[in-house]
């Protein structure tokens, strides 16, 4: 079995659709049961909260077997269209939303399905081109996600199980910014880019077939960026 987190919309739903279409057997979750509704055949859909104790149990209560793979796309961030928190109480609590989001919500999720994981399983955590700008707290939230697959992939290694991140720059056809970006916007982010294109999300499920198949069977420990050159490795 599959396990996709956030599956009920953008990157995640269209991974799901993809594993699903290949004859996997697909589970997601999301914390909104109405996008979730929509999964289609040959796809359980289960409501929960993966940054929660309780959320991940629901989760394994639905896991029939032995999971090949993880993709845990659940995350975002909670301080686009909301104003600027306005007192100590109100930063922390952005903070602590942000961080259980991204980072906890990954680490109760490998928690919970690391016991089931086969050899050979394959773990694809996502991260964000924000972790290189420093974008309030989800940059640095989603640079903790690549740092943690660092360590699980040395930690699930001996068991033969890859770890790694995939961290995307501006991805069209989602949700992430709360609604469609202006033109102006979106030409700016596409201007970013050495390839003068949007990513989109079949660019996010090409990557993340071939980290969970046998042919990356080397690859692990790496956080891969996915944003036609607007952040560049060396």
């Amino acid at each position: 079995m599959y396990i996709v987190t956030g599956g009920g919309t953008g990157i995640g739903r269209a991974i799901a659709l993809a594993l699903r279409d290949q004859g996997r057997q697909v589970l997601i979750t999301g914390r909104r049961p109405e996008p979730l509704a929509n999964a289609g055949p040959g796809i359980t859909a289960v409501a929960c909260d993966n940054a929660t104790p309780d959320g991940v149990r629901r989760m394994l209560d639905h896991v029939p077997g032995s999971v090949d793979g993880l993709i845990h796309c659940a995350g975002g961030n909670p301080a686009i269209g909301r104003p600027d928190p306005d007192s100590p109480e109100a930063e922390a609590a952005l903070l602590a939303e942000t961080v259980d989001g991204n980072l906890t919500s990954a680490a109760l999720t490998v928690t919970a399905l690391a016991p089931r994981m086969t050899a050979g399983a394959s773990v694809v955590l996502f991260g964000s081109i924000a972790a290189e700008h420093g974008v309030g707290y989800y940059g640095p939230a989603k640079a903790a996600v690549a740092s943690y697959a660092v360590g699980l992939a040395a930690r699930l290694g001996p068991r033969g199980i890859r770890v790694n991140c995939v961290s995307p720059g501006y991805i069209a056809d989602t949700e992430f910014f709360g609604g469609p970006l202006s033109r102006e916007r979106e030409q700016q982010l596409r201007a970013q880019t050495a390839l003068d294109r949007t990513g989109l999300p079949e660019d996010a499920v090409a990557l993340t077939l071939f980290l969970l198949s046998p042919e990356a069977r080397h690859l692990t420990g790496q956080n891969l960026h996915l944003n036609g050159g607007a952040f560049t490795t060396r």
